[in-house]
């Protein structure tokens, strides 16, 4: 079984083709990315209509680019997925409406993937993960705990009430004069300075429910850089040692709870799962790391280009719902917003 997966939802433009090998292992035969990093640098983040621009004009050659590296045409595919939501709105109507275009001219199965559940899987892609899992999501728009069941069954555990941790350091970053885009350069400052220096909050820390919060952590490290400035090249990297401190002692804190949560409320959990842009930060996979050998779970770490928005992530959830019987009619509507817990499955099939 192979399939096209397209992803628009923000400023990647994505198409891969996966195959399922008759062992049930996955293989990304084409992953084609292209980034739209220099197009937002100068507005120090993305702009919609850029993005949505970007993604036009992009799209259709790297479908052919993708097609062309797997030796494949449209009639060798078995399904075309796209991700139909959360994301940009302008995006991600590019995305699926070339993927809708094509399934029609092809005549091939049709599949509206949420992009969340694109993450949440991925490890069934790279690593042959069996259910459940817990997942830890942190990107540049969303920040979640998420119990794993099966395809399409997920339950929330926790989820930010304010910034993601992605977008929590690409503000901090823009905050102290760092360049786009703010998380790797945080954590390259990071790397140079002293966590210890300032006594950053760790919000949240200790609450029974496994929410998280983190604006008030980027207000803090904004008012002590207001009362220390003129910042000198030491002092942003103490800062961003410490904010990134912080976030990975909030993380951890977080994950604790989250893990009771879910062998309270769901069972046996013996691996948890990193996803999502933020978890290619090093200070926060070592931290998991270290979790994950004192609670006596494997982590599984899809490789980086993997946790980044990506085509193969797309076409993995196509084939997994391919296999159940599943697709999408061409009335599917692009969503900003869909969230990613027990009433997914309902939501994606329109009942809910």
């Amino acid at each position: 079984m192979r399939v096209l997966g397209i992803e628009t939802t923000c400023d990647e433009t994505a198409a891969a083709i996966v195959e399922l090998r008759s062992d049930g292992a996955g293989d990304i035969l084409a992953n084609e990315v292209m980034s739209q990093i220099a197009e937002h640098a100068a507005y120090g983040g993305v702009v919609p209509e850029i993005a949505a621009r970007a993604h036009v004009e992009t799209i259709d050659r790297l479908v052919e680019r993708a097609l062309d590296h797997a030796k494949f045409g449209l009639a060798d595919l078995d399904g075309i997925a796209a991700a139909a939501g959360p994301g940009l709105i302008g995006g991600v109507i590019v995305g699926l409406t070339t993927a809708k275009a094509l399934a029609l001219a092809a005549q091939k199965p049709f599949i509206a993937v949420n992009h969340l559940e694109a993450h949440a899987l991925t490890p069934r892609l790279t690593d042959a993960l069996d259910f459940p899992y817990m997942l830890l999501l942190v990107s540049g728009g969303h920040t979640q705990l998420v119990a794993v069941r099966g395809v399409g069954d997920y339950v929330r555990l926790g989820s930010t009430v304010d910034d993601a941790v992605g977008e929590a350091f690409d503000k901090v970053a823009k905050m102290l004069g760092l360049p786009y885009p703010g998380g790797p350069r945080v954590e390259e400052e990071a790397a140079k300075g002293n966590p210890a220096r300032f006594d950053f909050p760790r919000p949240m820390l200790g609450r029974p429910k496994p929410d998280f919060s983190l604006s008030g952590l980027k207000t803090a490290v904004r008012l002590e850089a207001q009362r220390i400035a003129p910042l000198t090249a030491t002092d942003v990297a103490d800062l961003c040692a410490s904010f990134q401190a912080a976030i990975v002692d909030t993380l951890i804190d977080r994950c604790r709870v989250g893990l009771k949560v879910f062998r309270g409320q769901i069972g046996t959990c013996r691996s948890m799962v990193v996803a999502g842009g933020a978890a290619s930060n090093g200070g926060i996979r070592r931290a998991l790391l270290r979790f994950c050998g004192e609670t006596g779970l494997r982590l599984v770490l899809p490789p980086p280009h993997l946790c980044t928005d990506n085509g193969a992530m797309i076409a993995w959830v196509g084939i997994e719902r391919l296999v159940l019987g599943q697709r999408d009619d061409m009335t599917f509507a692009a969503r900003p917003r869909w969230p990613l817990d027990s009433n997914a499955e309902a939501a994606h099939h329109g009942k809910a």
